[in-house]
């Protein structure tokens, strides 16, 4: 199906099925339990979903997955019980960018699981992808048979098998889920996936909070032009993304005035990411170990989240404004990026370019003033690739792409409205503006690198003397 199914829709067809009684860990399931699998639920759509409200089982806040959406449970005799199914996906990265991958239920990352602490839970697997399969349950504590690592703890999940995995939520905090079988091959092509689990009770170091987002950070090697990653890349990615997605295809982060805020970040790249945030502090409250204590709590605006790891960021959204969100490795907010290009700031095209043109008369000359000129230039792209450096903003040309998006904070923001309220409408006065300078202090800039310095080089010879050498 093209979009996922209603919550009543779901319900309806799950209440008609029942479920056969004992729970195999990690084996394959009977006969009898396959006719009884909760009917899987399947989103195309690279939207941010609302907020999935529970109306069974413990109730709980509920977090908002950006540009990705929240897995429906059915409940059968007190266990909550889910249906992923792994298999390959088309993800929308960006607006005429589409990627093949693997992900489960549709989509790439998979949709986030939200339990409340001390659930039963009962998760079904069912392995549709060319090869086998499994599922960790990353940062979580649980029987040893279900921790998902292929050969060590259970069987693999072979092509058109479903497996069983059922255990206890026993602590709150921000975990994930992805495979231990083939693990570089399917975490390349997009494997892996949310989990939340909330308190059951109020909690001494979990605050409460209006707004609760969480995102996976991954990355991809795509030629322009392709639609299959690169899985044998260890490094050198040139998509950089949020939930499979890269700016200017990224939703924004859009809070009321003085919200409380809670953004959760896994990582499941290859490298760190120092995510950074403009016109607030944060602080780490929580990783995949549980919450922090507030003793080893301090004020940020950027935070290292290291390959593997969780981190959950509070703060108070009390500026309003559309504020930068992003990776502060600057080749992470850009698109389809090249490596192995020199650099040419302040090399004189001019005679070159004039000949080639003769050759090629589309030839467009890059990076002589740096990398700026990219998002102005209307070049011919390949199909299926997005533009390295994107995204328009009310003054112009945000020059970013990949890991890059915008908290949005307004006043007149309603609590539950997540919609996209446009751009910030500054106060008069407060934006920066040119001024006007004496025309003598203003130079044009050199187009062409000066000649270096002639540098002398002292050789110490075999005998102790010295010889000079000019360069």
């Amino acid at each position: 199906m093209s979009t996922a199914k209603s919550r009543r829709d779901f319900f309806r067809s799950a209440s008609l099925l029942g479920i056969a009684g004992g729970a195999v860990a990690a084996s394959s399931v009977s006969r009898v339990a396959l006719a009884a699998l909760p009917e899987p639920v399947i989103q195309t759509k690279p939207d941010t979903a609302p907020p999935l409200i529970p109306n069974t089982g413990v109730p709980y806040n509920p977090v908002v997955t950006l540009n990705g959406w929240t897995l429906p449970w059915r409940m059968n005799q007190g266990v909550k019980e889910f249906h992923l199914v792994a298999e390959p996906v088309v993800r929308e990265m960006c607006e005429g960018f589409k990627a093949h991958l693997w992900g489960y239920n549709g989509q790439s990352p998979g949709p986030t699981i939200e339990v409340v602490e001390g659930d039963r839970v009962r998760i079904f697997v069912t392995n549709k992808l060319p090869e086998h399969t499994s599922v960790h349950w990353h940062g979580q504590r649980l029987p040893n048979g279900m921790d998902g690592v292929a050969g060590l703890t259970q069987p693999s999940i072979q092509p058109g098998k479903t497996f069983l995995y059922e255990f206890v939520a026993r602590r709150p905090g921000t975990f994930m889920y992805h495979p231990h079988a083939d693990e570089m091959v399917q975490m390349a092509m997009g494997m892996m996936g949310f989990w939340v689990t909330h308190p059951k009770t109020k909690h001494p170091l979990i605050d409460d909070v209006q707004r609760d987002f969480c995102f996976l950070l991954n990355s991809y090697d795509i030629d322009p032009g392709s639609y299959t990653p690169k899985i044998m890349t260890m490094l050198d990615q040139n998509i950089w993304s949020w939930n499979s997605r890269v700016f200017p295809g990224i939703d924004s982060l859009n809070v009321r005035l003085n919200d409380r805020v809670r953004i959760r970040i896994g990582n499941l790249t290859m490298t760190n990411h120092p995510i950074h945030l403009h016109g607030h502090e944060f602080t780490v409250t929580g990783t995949d170990g549980g919450p922090v204590p507030k003793s080893a709590r301090w004020p940020e605006v950027t935070t290292d989240v290291a390959v593997g790891q969780m981190r959950q960021i509070d703060f108070l959204a009390d500026e309003e404004g559309d504020w930068a969100f992003h990776c502060h490795k600057s080749h992470h907010t850009m698109n389809a990026m090249g490596h192995n290009v020199p650099t040419m700031i302040g090399v004189d095209h001019k005679g070159m370019a004039a000949k080639i043109s003769k050759l090629i008369p589309d030839y467009m000359v890059m990076g002589e003033r740096g990398m700026a000129d990219m998002g102005e230039m209307s070049m011919p792209l390949p199909d299926n690739t997005a533009p390295m450096m994107t995204g328009e903003g009310p003054f112009g040309s945000v020059e970013m792409g990949g890991m890059f998006s915008v908290l949005k904070v307004r006043k007149d923001q309603k609590a539950s409205d997540y919609k996209d309220p446009g751009w910030f409408k500054h106060p008069e006065g407060t934006v920066a503006y040119e001024v006007a300078a004496p025309a003598a202090s203003i130079q044009a800039p050199k187009q062409v690198m000066d000649k270096p310095p002639a540098i002398e080089v002292q050789i110490r010879k075999p005998n102790g003397s010295q010889g000079h050498m000019n360069h």
